[in-house]
């Protein structure tokens, strides 16, 4: 498996979150940030007790291909 760091949060404190990665084997993304641990927003969502949640800061987006428009991941 290869993973590609997509991008980071420039305004992130010490560069250490949020992040956009891409597997390029099984063609998925990983989002790694803050996990959310507010229960109001938890019992919003359905969520098994084998997944979790977290957050990035909305123009994280830019780094995923399809918003970008063009469609593919650059890796």
């Amino acid at each position: 498996m290869a993973l590609h760091m997509l991008g980071k949060d420039p305004n992130s404190p010490d560069g250490k979150s949020a992040t956009v990665y891409y597997d390029d084997v099984a063609d998925k993304y990983l989002v790694q940030g803050l996990k959310v641990l507010d229960g109001e927003r938890l019992s919003q969502m359905d969520l098994p007790d084998y997944e979790t949640v977290v957050e990035i800061p909305k123009y994280m987006t830019q780094f995923f291909p399809e918003v970008r428009g063009d469609g593919r991941a650059d890796v």
